[in-house]
Protein backbone atom coordinates (compact mmCIF):
# COMPACT_ATOMS: atom_id res chain seq x y z
CA UNK A 1 0.00 0.00 0.00
CA UNK A 2 1.69 3.27 -0.92
CA UNK A 3 -0.03 6.78 0.34
CA UNK A 4 -2.43 7.31 -2.39
CA UNK A 5 -4.19 3.96 -2.24
CA UNK A 6 -4.55 4.73 1.84
CA UNK A 7 -6.23 8.04 1.34
CA UNK A 8 -8.56 6.21 -1.56
CA UNK A 9 -9.20 3.61 1.56
CA UNK A 10 -9.47 6.21 4.03
CA UNK A 11 -12.02 8.43 1.84
CA UNK A 12 -14.16 5.12 0.96
CA UNK A 13 -14.10 3.40 4.29
CA UNK A 14 -14.33 6.68 6.69
CA UNK A 15 -15.73 9.59 5.03
CA UNK A 16 -18.10 8.32 2.41
CA UNK A 17 -19.11 5.84 5.17
CA UNK A 18 -19.23 8.43 7.81
CA UNK A 19 -21.34 10.99 5.54
CA UNK A 20 -23.63 7.88 4.26
CA UNK A 21 -23.95 6.31 7.82
CA UNK A 22 -25.32 9.77 9.57
CA UNK A 23 -27.57 10.31 6.62
CA UNK A 24 -29.19 6.91 7.28
CA UNK A 25 -29.05 7.47 11.22
CA UNK A 26 -30.76 10.62 10.57
CA UNK A 27 -33.33 9.22 8.51
CA UNK A 28 -34.15 6.40 10.84
CA UNK A 29 -32.25 6.12 14.11
CA UNK A 30 -31.44 2.06 14.71
CA UNK A 31 -31.83 0.16 17.26
CA UNK A 32 -34.91 -0.48 19.49
CA UNK A 33 -35.46 2.63 21.36
CA UNK A 34 -32.78 4.75 20.25
CA UNK A 35 -31.67 7.86 22.41
CA UNK A 36 -34.43 10.88 22.64
CA UNK A 37 -31.94 13.06 21.25
CA UNK A 38 -31.34 10.84 18.01
CA UNK A 39 -35.45 10.72 17.47
CA UNK A 40 -35.87 14.38 18.12
CA UNK A 41 -33.67 15.04 15.22
CA UNK A 42 -34.42 12.81 13.18
CA UNK A 43 -38.18 14.36 13.39
CA UNK A 44 -36.67 17.35 12.68
CA UNK A 45 -34.72 16.01 9.55
CA UNK A 46 -37.60 13.93 8.12
CA UNK A 47 -39.50 17.06 8.10
CA UNK A 48 -37.34 19.35 6.04
CA UNK A 49 -37.60 19.63 2.43
CA UNK A 50 -35.41 17.92 0.06
CA UNK A 51 -33.28 21.34 -0.80
CA UNK A 52 -32.54 21.66 3.18
CA UNK A 53 -31.91 17.82 3.73
CA UNK A 54 -29.30 18.24 1.06
CA UNK A 55 -27.65 21.17 2.72
CA UNK A 56 -27.82 19.45 6.04
CA UNK A 57 -25.56 16.77 4.10
CA UNK A 58 -23.84 19.14 2.74
CA UNK A 59 -22.58 20.43 6.08
CA UNK A 60 -22.03 16.84 7.43
CA UNK A 61 -19.59 16.21 4.63
CA UNK A 62 -17.65 19.04 5.54
CA UNK A 63 -17.55 18.23 8.91
CA UNK A 64 -16.53 14.78 7.98
CA UNK A 65 -13.91 16.00 5.67
CA UNK A 66 -12.48 18.30 8.07
CA UNK A 67 -12.29 16.18 10.69
CA UNK A 68 -10.18 14.02 8.56
CA UNK A 69 -8.29 16.34 6.67
CA UNK A 70 -7.30 17.86 10.32
CA UNK A 71 -6.22 14.46 11.76
CA UNK A 72 -4.08 13.65 8.43
CA UNK A 73 -1.99 17.25 9.08
CA UNK A 74 -2.00 15.58 12.68
CA UNK A 75 -0.12 12.37 11.26
CA UNK A 76 1.76 14.59 8.82
CA UNK A 77 3.10 16.63 11.73
CA UNK A 78 1.88 19.82 10.30
CA UNK A 79 -0.30 20.75 12.59
CA UNK A 80 0.94 20.29 16.41
CA UNK A 81 -0.61 17.92 19.43
CA UNK A 82 2.09 18.93 21.85
CA UNK A 83 3.13 22.05 22.51
CA UNK A 84 7.38 23.65 23.27
CA UNK A 85 10.51 22.72 21.32
CA UNK A 86 10.47 19.46 21.97
CA UNK A 87 8.09 17.32 19.81
CA UNK A 88 7.78 14.10 19.05
CA UNK A 89 7.17 12.69 15.45
CA UNK A 90 4.11 10.49 14.41
CA UNK A 91 4.62 7.22 12.21
CA UNK A 92 2.04 5.78 10.17
CA UNK A 93 3.05 2.41 9.37
CA UNK A 94 1.36 -0.12 6.90
CA UNK A 95 2.88 -3.77 7.51
CA UNK A 96 2.44 -6.40 5.32
CA UNK A 97 4.58 -9.99 4.57
CA UNK A 98 7.06 -8.59 6.37
CA UNK A 99 7.23 -5.49 4.23
CA UNK A 100 7.12 -1.84 6.18
CA UNK A 101 5.82 0.84 4.75
CA UNK A 102 5.53 4.67 6.26
CA UNK A 103 2.84 5.85 4.93
CA UNK A 104 3.33 9.78 6.13
CA UNK A 105 7.14 9.90 5.57
CA UNK A 106 8.21 13.21 5.33
CA UNK A 107 10.89 12.82 2.97
CA UNK A 108 8.82 11.56 0.05
CA UNK A 109 7.18 15.01 -1.15
CA UNK A 110 4.09 14.98 -0.47
CA UNK A 111 1.97 14.68 2.65
CA UNK A 112 -1.56 13.01 3.65
CA UNK A 113 -3.72 15.70 4.13
CA UNK A 114 -2.32 17.41 0.55
CA UNK A 115 -4.03 13.94 -1.09
CA UNK A 116 -7.02 14.05 0.36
Amino acid sequence: MDKQEFIELVRQFVVESTINGTGSVLTSPPGRSPHKDLVEVSKWFNNLGNVDKENVIKVIRRAVEGSVFSFLCVLDGVRAIESGPDRGILRLLYVKDGKEVVLNDENDGYDLHDLL
